[in-house]
């Protein structure tokens, strides 16, 4: 563990140094992220000025949820996203042979070496945004509901990662995988909004928000992985019981993509071929 420790430690400072030998392309990602929060507010504030609440969140218990939703998405991005992208990269190129024959885990490497510093502004960001939410619901928060809270954004994040690195596995026989981020972006779409908001009140559109729902959160559940942790932290979510089917549904899907990674590595043919 003290090497694994001493390994993320040289991993930060390493992205470190690679950022601020170009602080203006740094700048420019920080005041973009900063950009689009603003936006999202600002859009989403209009729209509660003319509603009192949408399927049942009221305002302030949906800038929670996006609150939540941003801060996996940071996390995501800031840790796994240029990893997943660049170890596609190195498939194609060959590079992954230099981290293949180091004397540290394969996965870990390739899944931690690079770190997107620009993204920790915007988990800053969505803790700020969550405690201004939280502050305005006026509920007492309790010790169980912020442990909870962190322990559905880890599952989030561990399922995310569990689907990201399967699919960068697959540049393995596609040769190149640029598909990658407009994956995420697609998937990521449906994340963005309540699970609720799939119910629909017209008749003709009830029979698709329902196939969209259950598609979405017991299939694919990413409705599920940040409706559940926003919820729990606004105190309309109780049913503590389905922490151990989150956690167990998580353990799943990442012994699955380490079994896949291992897999695709024993077809990996190197940069000699």
């Amino acid at each position: 563990m003290l090497f694994y420790s001493r390994l993320c430690l040289t991993f930060f400072r390493n992205s470190l140094i690679r950022e601020m030998m170009f602080p203006a392309n740094f700048l420019i990602q920080v005041v973009t992220r900063l950009f689009w929060f603003v936006a999202r507010i600002a859009l989403f504030a209009f729209i509660y000025g003319e509603v009192d609440t949408i399927q049942e969140w009221s305002k302030h218990e949906y800038f929670a949820f996006m609150a939540t939703g941003m801060l996996i998405n940071s996390i995501v991005e800031a840790f796994f996203m240029p990893n997943c992208a660049s170890f596609c990269e190195d498939i194609r190129t060959g590079k992954l042979d230099f981290a293949l024959i180091r004397p540290v885990d394969s996965q870990f490497l390739v899944s931690l070496q690079r770190i997107s510093l620009a993204m920790i502004s915007q988990m800053l960001l969505s803790f700020v945004l969550l405690a201004w939410s939280l502050y305005h619901i006026g509920r007492p928060l309790l010790v169980g509901q912020v442990v909870m809270y962190l322990f559905y954004v880890a599952i989030a994040v561990m399922f995310f990662y569990s689907m990201m690195i399967t699919t960068a596995c697959t540049s393995i026989w596609f040769g190149r995988n640029q598909g990658l981020y407009d994956f995420w972006f697609y998937i990521t779409i449906f994340a963005q909004y309540p699970r609720s908001v799939y119910d629909g009140h017209d008749p003709s559109q009830v029979e698709t928000g329902e196939v969209l729902q259950f598609a979405f959160s017991w299939i694919i559940p990413i409705l599920l992985v940040v409706t559940v942790p926003a919820q729990i932290i606004t105190g309309t979510f109780s049913d503590w019981r389905f922490a151990v089917v989150s956690a167990t549904a998580a353990a799943i899907c990442f012994l699955i993509s380490r079994r896949i990674f291992l897999w695709s590595l024993d077809h990996y043919r190197g940069a000699s071929s």
